[in-house]
Protein backbone atom coordinates (compact mmCIF):
# COMPACT_ATOMS: atom_id res chain seq x y z
CA UNK A 1 0.00 0.00 0.00
CA UNK A 2 1.56 3.26 -1.13
CA UNK A 3 1.72 6.26 1.17
CA UNK A 4 -0.43 9.31 0.36
CA UNK A 5 1.39 12.28 -1.14
CA UNK A 6 1.12 14.41 1.99
CA UNK A 7 2.77 11.73 4.11
CA UNK A 8 5.61 11.16 1.62
CA UNK A 9 6.32 14.89 1.58
CA UNK A 10 6.15 14.99 5.38
CA UNK A 11 8.93 12.39 5.66
CA UNK A 12 11.11 14.20 3.12
CA UNK A 13 10.55 17.51 4.92
CA UNK A 14 11.36 15.78 8.23
CA UNK A 15 14.72 14.68 6.82
CA UNK A 16 15.34 18.15 5.40
CA UNK A 17 14.46 19.82 8.71
CA UNK A 18 16.72 17.38 10.56
CA UNK A 19 19.64 17.97 8.17
CA UNK A 20 19.14 21.74 8.27
CA UNK A 21 18.90 21.97 12.08
CA UNK A 22 21.80 19.57 12.61
CA UNK A 23 23.94 21.47 10.13
CA UNK A 24 23.19 24.94 11.46
CA UNK A 25 23.56 24.00 15.14
CA UNK A 26 27.00 22.48 14.50
CA UNK A 27 28.41 26.00 14.26
CA UNK A 28 26.99 27.48 17.48
CA UNK A 29 29.22 25.76 20.13
CA UNK A 30 32.52 27.10 18.77
CA UNK A 31 31.38 30.43 17.29
CA UNK A 32 33.24 32.55 19.92
CA UNK A 33 36.39 30.44 19.37
CA UNK A 34 36.16 30.93 15.61
CA UNK A 35 35.77 34.68 16.09
CA UNK A 36 38.95 34.63 18.18
CA UNK A 37 40.67 32.67 15.41
CA UNK A 38 39.68 35.43 12.99
CA UNK A 39 41.72 37.97 14.95
CA UNK A 40 39.49 39.24 17.79
CA UNK A 41 41.37 38.60 21.03
CA UNK A 42 39.93 40.94 23.67
CA UNK A 43 37.36 39.02 25.76
CA UNK A 44 34.75 41.80 25.74
CA UNK A 45 35.17 42.22 21.98
CA UNK A 46 34.72 38.46 21.46
CA UNK A 47 31.51 38.54 23.52
CA UNK A 48 30.23 41.58 21.62
CA UNK A 49 30.98 40.08 18.21
CA UNK A 50 29.52 36.72 19.23
CA UNK A 51 26.24 38.43 20.04
CA UNK A 52 26.25 40.37 16.77
CA UNK A 53 27.19 37.39 14.60
CA UNK A 54 24.66 35.13 16.33
CA UNK A 55 21.83 37.65 16.26
CA UNK A 56 22.34 38.97 12.73
CA UNK A 57 20.85 35.88 11.09
CA UNK A 58 17.71 35.91 13.23
CA UNK A 59 17.11 39.65 12.85
CA UNK A 60 17.37 39.55 9.06
CA UNK A 61 15.30 36.34 8.91
CA UNK A 62 12.55 38.04 10.90
CA UNK A 63 12.48 40.90 8.39
CA UNK A 64 12.34 38.76 5.24
CA UNK A 65 10.10 35.89 6.40
CA UNK A 66 6.84 37.60 5.30
CA UNK A 67 8.37 38.15 1.84
CA UNK A 68 9.24 34.46 1.44
CA UNK A 69 5.78 33.57 2.72
CA UNK A 70 4.17 35.78 0.08
CA UNK A 71 6.34 34.23 -2.65
CA UNK A 72 5.36 30.77 -1.40
CA UNK A 73 1.71 31.74 -1.90
CA UNK A 74 2.47 32.91 -5.45
CA UNK A 75 5.01 30.37 -6.77
CA UNK A 76 4.61 27.35 -4.49
CA UNK A 77 6.33 25.92 -1.44
CA UNK A 78 8.80 23.59 -3.11
CA UNK A 79 10.70 26.49 -4.78
CA UNK A 80 11.10 28.05 -1.32
CA UNK A 81 12.56 24.79 0.04
CA UNK A 82 15.05 24.65 -2.83
CA UNK A 83 15.96 28.33 -2.52
CA UNK A 84 16.57 28.12 1.22
CA UNK A 85 18.54 24.85 1.26
CA UNK A 86 20.75 25.71 -1.73
CA UNK A 87 21.23 29.32 -0.61
CA UNK A 88 22.31 28.33 2.90
CA UNK A 89 24.50 25.54 1.51
CA UNK A 90 26.51 28.05 -0.55
CA UNK A 91 26.64 30.77 2.12
CA UNK A 92 27.77 28.46 4.93
CA UNK A 93 30.41 26.95 2.63
CA UNK A 94 31.79 30.48 2.11
CA UNK A 95 31.86 31.04 5.89
CA UNK A 96 34.51 28.36 6.17
CA UNK A 97 36.85 30.62 4.19
CA UNK A 98 36.18 33.85 6.15
CA UNK A 99 39.35 35.85 6.71
CA UNK A 100 38.03 38.31 9.29
CA UNK A 101 35.04 38.85 11.54
CA UNK A 102 33.49 41.41 9.19
CA UNK A 103 33.22 38.84 6.42
CA UNK A 104 31.68 36.35 8.86
CA UNK A 105 29.17 38.95 10.06
CA UNK A 106 28.22 39.82 6.48
CA UNK A 107 27.76 36.17 5.53
CA UNK A 108 25.59 35.57 8.60
CA UNK A 109 23.39 38.43 7.44
CA UNK A 110 23.18 36.90 3.95
CA UNK A 111 22.31 33.60 5.59
CA UNK A 112 19.38 35.34 7.26
CA UNK A 113 18.18 36.58 3.86
CA UNK A 114 18.24 33.15 2.16
CA UNK A 115 17.31 30.97 5.15
CA UNK A 116 13.89 29.51 5.79
CA UNK A 117 13.88 25.80 4.96
CA UNK A 118 12.01 24.77 8.11
CA UNK A 119 9.39 27.57 7.81
CA UNK A 120 8.81 26.61 4.16
CA UNK A 121 8.45 22.95 5.11
CA UNK A 122 5.89 23.90 7.78
CA UNK A 123 3.82 25.73 5.15
CA UNK A 124 4.06 22.83 2.68
CA UNK A 125 3.05 20.21 5.25
CA UNK A 126 0.29 22.43 6.66
CA UNK A 127 -1.23 23.03 3.23
CA UNK A 128 -1.09 19.43 2.00
CA UNK A 129 -2.11 17.54 5.14
CA UNK A 130 -5.83 16.81 5.71
CA UNK A 131 -7.23 18.82 8.62
CA UNK A 132 -7.91 15.64 10.57
CA UNK A 133 -4.17 14.84 10.63
CA UNK A 134 -2.61 18.33 10.63
CA UNK A 135 -1.78 18.36 14.36
CA UNK A 136 0.07 15.05 14.17
CA UNK A 137 1.89 15.97 10.94
CA UNK A 138 3.11 19.35 12.20
CA UNK A 139 4.19 17.79 15.50
CA UNK A 140 6.11 15.06 13.68
CA UNK A 141 7.80 17.69 11.51
CA UNK A 142 8.88 19.59 14.63
CA UNK A 143 10.73 16.51 15.90
CA UNK A 144 13.01 16.68 12.85
CA UNK A 145 14.25 20.14 13.74
CA UNK A 146 14.52 19.32 17.45
CA UNK A 147 16.45 16.09 16.80
CA UNK A 148 18.85 17.91 14.49
CA UNK A 149 19.39 20.63 17.09
CA UNK A 150 20.28 17.97 19.67
CA UNK A 151 22.77 16.11 17.48
CA UNK A 152 24.31 19.13 15.73
CA UNK A 153 26.22 20.66 18.69
CA UNK A 154 27.66 17.27 19.65
CA UNK A 155 28.76 16.59 16.09
CA UNK A 156 30.10 20.12 15.67
CA UNK A 157 32.19 19.92 18.83
CA UNK A 158 33.56 16.52 17.84
CA UNK A 159 34.47 17.60 14.29
CA UNK A 160 35.95 20.88 15.51
CA UNK A 161 38.37 19.04 17.80
CA UNK A 162 39.09 16.36 15.21
CA UNK A 163 39.60 18.27 11.95
CA UNK A 164 39.31 21.97 12.80
CA UNK A 165 36.61 24.60 12.92
CA UNK A 166 36.68 25.54 9.25
CA UNK A 167 35.88 21.99 8.21
CA UNK A 168 32.69 22.13 10.31
CA UNK A 169 31.35 24.83 7.98
CA UNK A 170 32.00 22.50 5.04
CA UNK A 171 30.28 19.65 6.92
CA UNK A 172 27.31 21.92 7.58
CA UNK A 173 27.22 22.87 3.91
CA UNK A 174 27.08 19.19 2.97
CA UNK A 175 24.13 18.66 5.34
CA UNK A 176 22.28 21.52 3.71
CA UNK A 177 23.16 20.15 0.29
CA UNK A 178 21.59 16.84 1.29
CA UNK A 179 18.40 18.69 2.27
CA UNK A 180 18.42 20.41 -1.15
CA UNK A 181 18.81 17.14 -3.07
CA UNK A 182 16.13 15.37 -1.04
CA UNK A 183 13.69 18.22 -1.66
CA UNK A 184 14.55 18.43 -5.36
CA UNK A 185 14.18 14.71 -6.05
CA UNK A 186 11.39 13.61 -3.74
CA UNK A 187 9.09 16.54 -2.88
CA UNK A 188 5.95 16.57 -5.04
CA UNK A 189 3.70 19.62 -5.12
CA UNK A 190 0.77 20.29 -7.39
CA UNK A 191 0.79 24.05 -7.55
CA UNK A 192 -0.46 26.47 -10.19
CA UNK A 193 1.57 29.69 -10.27
CA UNK A 194 -0.69 32.57 -9.33
CA UNK A 195 -0.59 35.35 -11.92
CA UNK A 196 -2.12 38.06 -9.82
CA UNK A 197 -1.32 41.41 -8.28
CA UNK A 198 0.65 41.59 -5.08
CA UNK A 199 -1.56 41.57 -1.99
CA UNK A 200 -0.81 44.54 0.26
CA UNK A 201 -0.54 44.36 4.03
CA UNK A 202 -3.87 46.22 4.32
CA UNK A 203 -5.53 43.63 2.08
CA UNK A 204 -4.03 40.82 4.16
CA UNK A 205 -5.49 42.46 7.25
CA UNK A 206 -8.92 42.72 5.62
CA UNK A 207 -8.84 39.13 4.32
CA UNK A 208 -7.82 37.60 7.66
CA UNK A 209 -10.70 36.29 9.79
CA UNK A 210 -10.41 36.84 13.55
CA UNK A 211 -7.31 39.03 13.29
CA UNK A 212 -7.24 39.26 17.09
CA UNK A 213 -6.80 35.49 17.28
CA UNK A 214 -3.96 35.58 14.74
CA UNK A 215 -2.22 38.34 16.67
CA UNK A 216 -2.58 36.22 19.81
CA UNK A 217 -0.88 33.35 17.96
CA UNK A 218 1.98 35.57 16.81
CA UNK A 219 2.49 36.97 20.31
CA UNK A 220 2.34 33.46 21.81
CA UNK A 221 5.00 32.27 19.37
CA UNK A 222 7.17 35.24 20.31
CA UNK A 223 6.64 34.73 24.05
CA UNK A 224 7.35 30.99 24.01
CA UNK A 225 10.53 31.45 22.02
CA UNK A 226 11.53 34.37 24.26
CA UNK A 227 10.94 32.17 27.32
CA UNK A 228 12.98 29.26 25.96
CA UNK A 229 15.88 31.37 24.71
CA UNK A 230 16.08 33.61 27.80
CA UNK A 231 17.31 30.58 29.75
CA UNK A 232 19.66 29.11 27.13
CA UNK A 233 22.53 31.63 27.45
CA UNK A 234 22.71 31.28 31.24
CA UNK A 235 22.31 27.50 31.66
CA UNK A 236 26.06 26.95 31.99
CA UNK A 237 26.34 29.79 34.53
CA UNK A 238 23.42 28.40 36.53
CA UNK A 239 24.87 24.88 36.52
CA UNK A 240 28.17 26.27 37.80
CA UNK A 241 26.28 28.09 40.56
CA UNK A 242 24.49 24.86 41.54
CA UNK A 243 27.61 22.69 41.37
CA UNK A 244 30.69 24.88 41.86
CA UNK A 245 32.97 21.86 42.31
CA UNK A 246 31.85 20.09 39.11
CA UNK A 247 34.74 19.11 36.84
CA UNK A 248 32.65 18.35 33.74
CA UNK A 249 30.69 21.57 33.55
CA UNK A 250 30.23 21.54 29.77
CA UNK A 251 28.95 17.95 29.75
CA UNK A 252 26.48 18.56 32.60
CA UNK A 253 25.23 21.74 30.93
CA UNK A 254 24.80 19.83 27.69
CA UNK A 255 22.69 17.19 29.46
CA UNK A 256 20.51 19.90 31.03
CA UNK A 257 19.93 21.60 27.67
CA UNK A 258 19.40 18.33 25.81
CA UNK A 259 16.86 16.98 28.32
CA UNK A 260 14.19 19.44 27.17
CA UNK A 261 14.81 18.63 23.51
CA UNK A 262 14.72 14.88 24.12
CA UNK A 263 11.41 15.19 25.96
CA UNK A 264 9.95 17.21 23.09
CA UNK A 265 10.93 14.53 20.56
CA UNK A 266 9.22 11.89 22.72
CA UNK A 267 6.06 13.90 23.44
CA UNK A 268 5.44 15.62 20.09
CA UNK A 269 3.73 12.72 18.23
CA UNK A 270 1.38 12.02 21.17
CA UNK A 271 0.50 15.71 21.58
CA UNK A 272 -0.04 15.98 17.83
CA UNK A 273 -2.62 13.19 17.91
CA UNK A 274 -4.21 14.78 20.98
CA UNK A 275 -4.41 18.07 19.07
CA UNK A 276 -6.30 16.36 16.24
CA UNK A 277 -8.67 14.74 18.75
CA UNK A 278 -9.55 17.57 21.16
CA UNK A 279 -8.48 20.65 19.20
CA UNK A 280 -5.29 22.76 19.10
CA UNK A 281 -6.60 25.57 21.31
CA UNK A 282 -7.11 23.29 24.31
CA UNK A 283 -3.69 21.69 23.89
CA UNK A 284 -2.07 25.12 23.51
CA UNK A 285 -3.71 26.55 26.62
CA UNK A 286 -2.87 23.51 28.76
CA UNK A 287 0.74 23.49 27.50
CA UNK A 288 1.19 27.21 28.25
CA UNK A 289 -0.11 26.85 31.81
CA UNK A 290 1.96 23.73 32.48
CA UNK A 291 5.07 25.41 31.04
CA UNK A 292 4.54 28.44 33.26
CA UNK A 293 4.21 26.20 36.31
CA UNK A 294 7.36 24.18 35.52
CA UNK A 295 9.51 27.30 35.17
CA UNK A 296 8.91 28.32 38.82
CA UNK A 297 10.56 25.37 40.66
CA UNK A 298 13.62 25.70 38.40
CA UNK A 299 14.51 28.74 40.48
CA UNK A 300 14.63 26.61 43.66
CA UNK A 301 16.68 23.57 42.59
CA UNK A 302 19.75 22.65 44.58
CA UNK A 303 21.68 20.54 42.03
CA UNK A 304 21.94 20.22 38.21
CA UNK A 305 20.09 16.89 38.09
CA UNK A 306 16.97 18.39 39.63
CA UNK A 307 17.21 21.12 37.01
CA UNK A 308 17.61 18.50 34.30
CA UNK A 309 14.47 16.68 35.47
CA UNK A 310 12.44 19.87 35.44
CA UNK A 311 13.78 20.77 31.99
CA UNK A 312 12.62 17.34 30.80
CA UNK A 313 9.10 18.12 32.09
CA UNK A 314 9.35 21.48 30.35
CA UNK A 315 10.15 19.78 27.07
CA UNK A 316 7.09 17.54 27.41
CA UNK A 317 4.89 20.64 27.53
CA UNK A 318 6.60 22.86 24.97
CA UNK A 319 6.44 20.03 22.40
CA UNK A 320 2.77 20.84 21.93
CA UNK A 321 2.93 24.62 21.73
CA UNK A 322 4.39 25.57 18.33
CA UNK A 323 2.70 22.69 16.44
CA UNK A 324 -0.64 23.70 18.01
CA UNK A 325 -0.09 27.31 16.94
CA UNK A 326 0.79 26.22 13.41
CA UNK A 327 -2.34 24.03 13.32
CA UNK A 328 -4.53 26.98 14.38
CA UNK A 329 -2.96 29.24 11.75
CA UNK A 330 -3.41 26.57 9.08
CA UNK A 331 -7.08 25.97 9.93
CA UNK A 332 -8.02 29.66 10.09
CA UNK A 333 -5.89 31.16 7.30
CA UNK A 334 -7.42 31.82 3.85
CA UNK A 335 -5.60 29.78 1.19
CA UNK A 336 -4.49 32.86 -0.78
CA UNK A 337 -2.49 34.30 2.13
CA UNK A 338 -1.53 31.21 4.15
CA UNK A 339 2.16 31.60 3.36
CA UNK A 340 2.11 35.28 4.29
CA UNK A 341 0.50 34.55 7.68
CA UNK A 342 2.95 31.75 8.38
CA UNK A 343 5.71 34.20 7.42
CA UNK A 344 4.51 36.65 10.08
CA UNK A 345 4.46 33.84 12.61
CA UNK A 346 8.01 32.84 11.70
CA UNK A 347 9.09 36.47 12.10
CA UNK A 348 7.67 36.39 15.62
CA UNK A 349 9.62 33.20 16.32
CA UNK A 350 12.91 34.65 15.03
CA UNK A 351 12.38 37.86 17.04
CA UNK A 352 11.66 35.76 20.14
CA UNK A 353 14.88 33.82 19.60
CA UNK A 354 16.87 37.03 19.22
CA UNK A 355 15.14 38.84 22.09
CA UNK A 356 15.39 35.92 24.48
CA UNK A 357 19.08 35.35 23.88
CA UNK A 358 19.77 39.03 24.59
CA UNK A 359 17.25 39.55 27.40
CA UNK A 360 18.10 36.50 29.52
CA UNK A 361 21.71 37.49 30.03
CA UNK A 362 20.87 41.12 30.86
CA UNK A 363 18.12 40.14 33.31
CA UNK A 364 20.39 37.63 35.03
CA UNK A 365 23.15 40.25 35.34
CA UNK A 366 20.77 42.90 36.71
CA UNK A 367 18.44 40.91 38.99
CA UNK A 368 19.99 37.45 39.37
CA UNK A 369 19.50 34.20 37.50
CA UNK A 370 16.51 33.04 39.55
CA UNK A 371 14.57 36.17 38.56
CA UNK A 372 14.69 35.01 34.92
CA UNK A 373 12.59 31.95 35.83
CA UNK A 374 10.02 34.02 37.74
CA UNK A 375 9.60 36.61 34.99
CA UNK A 376 9.42 33.95 32.27
CA UNK A 377 6.69 32.12 34.18
CA UNK A 378 4.71 35.36 34.63
CA UNK A 379 4.91 36.10 30.90
CA UNK A 380 3.58 32.66 30.02
CA UNK A 381 0.66 32.94 32.46
CA UNK A 382 -0.20 36.37 31.03
CA UNK A 383 -0.01 34.89 27.55
CA UNK A 384 -2.37 32.05 28.55
CA UNK A 385 -4.88 34.59 29.91
CA UNK A 386 -4.72 36.58 26.66
CA UNK A 387 -5.26 33.39 24.68
CA UNK A 388 -8.46 32.68 26.65
CA UNK A 389 -9.75 36.21 25.99
CA UNK A 390 -8.88 36.00 22.27
CA UNK A 391 -10.54 32.59 21.93
CA UNK A 392 -13.75 33.82 23.57
CA UNK A 393 -13.76 36.91 21.33
CA UNK A 394 -13.29 34.76 18.21
CA UNK A 395 -16.15 32.48 19.25
CA UNK A 396 -18.46 35.46 19.83
CA UNK A 397 -17.63 36.72 16.35
CA UNK A 398 -18.35 33.31 14.87
CA UNK A 399 -21.73 33.12 16.64
CA UNK A 400 -22.73 36.58 15.43
CA UNK A 401 -21.72 35.71 11.85
CA UNK A 402 -23.79 32.48 12.06
CA UNK A 403 -26.81 34.38 13.41
CA UNK A 404 -26.56 36.99 10.63
CA UNK A 405 -26.37 34.32 7.94
CA UNK A 406 -29.40 32.59 9.52
CA UNK A 407 -31.39 35.83 9.53
CA UNK A 408 -30.51 36.43 5.88
CA UNK A 409 -32.03 33.07 5.03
Amino acid sequence: MSLPLWKKNLYVCWFGAFATAAGMSQIIPFLPLFIEQLGVHNTSDIERWSGLVFGATFLVSALVSPLWGALADKYGRKPMLLRASLGMCLVVFCMGFSQNVYQLFFLRMVQGVVSGYIPASIILVAMQTPKSHSGWALSMLSTGGISGSLIGPLLGGFLSDLVGMRFVFISTSLSLGAAFLASLLFIREKFVVQDKKKISFRQVWMMTPHMGMFIAMFVTTFMVQLANMSIQPIITVYVKLLAPQATQLALISGVVVASAGLASVIAAPFLGRLTDRIGPRRVLLAALIFTGLVFIPQAFVSDPWQLSGLRFLLGLATAGILPAINTIVKKMAPAAITGRLFGYNQSAQFLGTLGGSLLGGHMAASFGIRFVFYSTSALLFANAAWLVVSTLAARRTERKATQRSGNDL
